[in-house]
């Protein structure tokens, strides 16, 4: 055999593979990773397939929603639903029975929400607050309802959902103003160790914003918190940026800067420092947070702010769970037919259970 025509590429059994010459030189090269002398790297072009430990449920979910994301109609709002998700809204009420009470609580309009079959004993003396996401712009009473209503039947627990002040008509701090009045009314009738609060995205930033307020006024810290699909800060920034964004939402953000604050109308004219805007610049802030929870996904936009968020509450000592679901998007959950999203409200509800009303 003429050892010119055969390429030894490696042993099996025992043995000797080989191929005819020329093999090789068909393999197109692969792109090179360049690197920069500042450590910024440039990555070619890649087709990124879904991640085979998606359910098969979820993996038509992402499909789904990537291609929603690239539909500006769809992505329309109706009377505070953004379109796509109406299915999921719709479905929620099919699966889970609950009262919703239109009322104003602290003289801030809301949603109660309440099991049909009552509340579970344990929670009797418990309660919930929802911040709706959105942006700070919208999503009322699309994404409240989609946070309330499954959190409410799974837990056997009264949410309330507040309907606070946004942009563009209302500027900070006119929904930390809200929050705080409505955790004022609550803390009439219960302990605050009974109270918890949570939120997706500009709802889960308001969480933490809702922190600061509390403290620089001198109201009791709640019993536990969940910052969901979000962080303590508004920053954008990190490695999510340039992986998440196309990935989870279907676009590009041009120009992407890392480090930058989102522009939203409502925080226009603050200091991005302000602890009261951004909890996460303040240590001595974070430090007072009471048991957190911090919910991501590997193609959500808000990941890497999100882990930042979690490293510094954990370095204070804050009592701080983590759960990051493998390649799903921002605000994953809100569709309650893919088993990864039944398993993040599952998570949601035990975490509240297991720390409200602790001493």
């Amino acid at each position: 055999m003429n050892l010119r025509l055969i390429l030894v590429l490696g042993l099996a059994s025992g043995g000797l593979l080989i191929l005819p010459a020329g093999s090789a030189q068909e393999r197109p090269a692969a792109p090179k990773v360049m690197v920069q002398s500042d450590g910024t790297v440039e990555v070619p072009a890649q087709t990124v397939p879904m991640s085979p430990f998606l359910s098969p449920e979820a993996k038509a979910y992402v499909t789904q929603h990537l291609k929603d994301m690239q539909d500006p109609e769809i992505l329309k709002q109706d009377a505070g639903v953004p379109r796509f998700m109406k299915g999921y809204l719709a479905r929620d009420y099919q699966l889970f029975a609950v009262e919703k009470k239109d009322q104003k609580v602290g003289g801030v309009h809301a949603y109660v929400y309440t099991p049909k079959s009552g509340v579970s004993a344990k929670n009797k003396d418990r309660v919930l607050i929802n911040l709706h996401g959105g942006g700070f712009s919208g999503c009322w009473p699309g994404c409240a309802e989609l946070e309330s209503i499954p959190v409410s039947a799974l837990g056997g627990i009264e949410v309330l959902s507040v309907d606070y002040r946004e942009g563009p008509d209302y500027k900070f701090p006119a929904a930390s103003e809200d929050v705080a009045a409505v955790y004022q009314e609550l803390l009439k009738t219960h302990k605050p160790q009974n109270i918890g609060i949570y939120g997706c995205s500009a709802g889960g930033m308001q969480t933490a914003m809702s922190l600061a307020w509390f403290q620089k006024h001198s109201l009791p810290v709640p019993g536990a918190v969940g910052i969901l699909c979000a962080s303590a800060g508004g920053i954008f920034g990190g490695d999510a940026l340039y992986t998440a964004v196309p990935l989870g939402e279907a676009r590009l953000s041009q120009p992407i800067v890392s480090g930058a604050r989102p522009p939203l109308s409502y925080f226009s004219d603050t200091d991005p420092k302000d602890p009261m805007v951004s909890p996460i610049d303040s240590p001595e802030v974070l430090a007072k947070f009471p048991p957190t929870l911090v919910i991501t996904g590997t193609r959500g936009f808000e990941l890497s702010s999100a882990l930042y968020t979690h490293e510094q509450l954990v370095k204070l000592g804050v009592e701080t769970d983590l759960y990051v679901w493998e390649g799903l998007f921002h605000g994953f959950f809100y569709n309650m037919d893919v088993p990864e999203s039944r398993d993040a409200l599952n998570v949601i509800v035990k975490f509240f259970d297991r720390h409200l009303g602790r001493e």
